[in-house]
């Protein structure tokens, strides 16, 4: 790679030496792209453009440019754009492209603008949030079969089933915990353009909690404790 110009976002640097930062940044052109930053670190959640060269790992970034006017988010609005990032530093390869996670989270970020201008703050939150796990997982290879169960049997609507990040929907034999066969099969129909249903919410915010944590492993999400911390010093 040589002086190629990358589009995107930074999603987490460090200090590296006097006047350098490792810089971790989220290209349309690479995916997760790493490399060392030699000048003045923008704004996260800001998009710019880069000169990016090197053979290694750890490219040599440079002349790095603000594509629009500063973007700055408060309270939930930052949370959110801190568990995006989280999510794209902890589980994306290095550079392998992610073009439909890099659309949906460049629209993600637009939107979380008008985060205040919301009748209904957290369902816009919820929405926002489910949509970018549902695009993210999908492209990373966990784009979920909701129709039929780990032994390749039909989904069952009166039946309860646990999920399995290996095996998938796995039937249940007690009556008592898991998800209802009804919430899995809602997902069968479920267009892209539209906004999920309130048991589908409810269903994907466990489901998608659960598949992430198992890919995590024994590294938790700074961004879900924060959050739990900023809104229990709000009560």
């Amino acid at each position: 790679m040589r002086n190629e110009v990358l589009h995107g976002y930074l999603i987490h640097y460090r200090k590296y030496r006097e006047r350098s930062h490792i810089v971790h940044f989220f290209s349309h052109e690479y995916g997760r792209i790493d490399g060392i930053l030699r000048q003045a670190i923008p704004p996260l959640f800001q998009p710019v453009q880069l000169l990016a060269s090197g053979k290694s790992e750890l490219k040599n970034f440079s002349q790095l440019e603000i594509d629009s006017q500063p973007i700055f988010f408060h309270g939930d609005a930052y949370f959110c754009g801190f568990y995006l990032n989280e999510l794209l530093l902890k589980l994306c390869l290095v550079e392998e492209a992610m073009p439909k996670t890099y659309l949906q989270y460049h629209y993600s970020i637009e939107q979380l603008q008008f985060l205040s201008q919301q009748s209904n703050e957290k369902d816009f939150i919820r929405q926002l949030l489910r949509k970018f796990e549902y695009v993210f997982l999908g492209e990373l290879g966990y784009d979920l079969d909701y129709t039929k169960d780990s032994f390749n049997h039909p989904i069952e609507l009166d039946k309860k089933y646990v999920f399995s990040l290996s095996d998938g929907f796995i039937l249940k034999n007690e009556d008592d915990h898991g998800f209802e066969g009804s919430q899995v099969l809602s997902m069968q129909s479920y267009q892209f353009s539209e906004n999920f249903n309130v048991s589908q919410l409810k269903f994907l915010s466990s489901l998608y909690r659960q598949l992430i944590t198992s890919l995590l492993g024994d590294r938790p999400l700074k961004s879900r404790q924060l959050w739990i911390q900023h809104h229990q010093l709000q009560n």
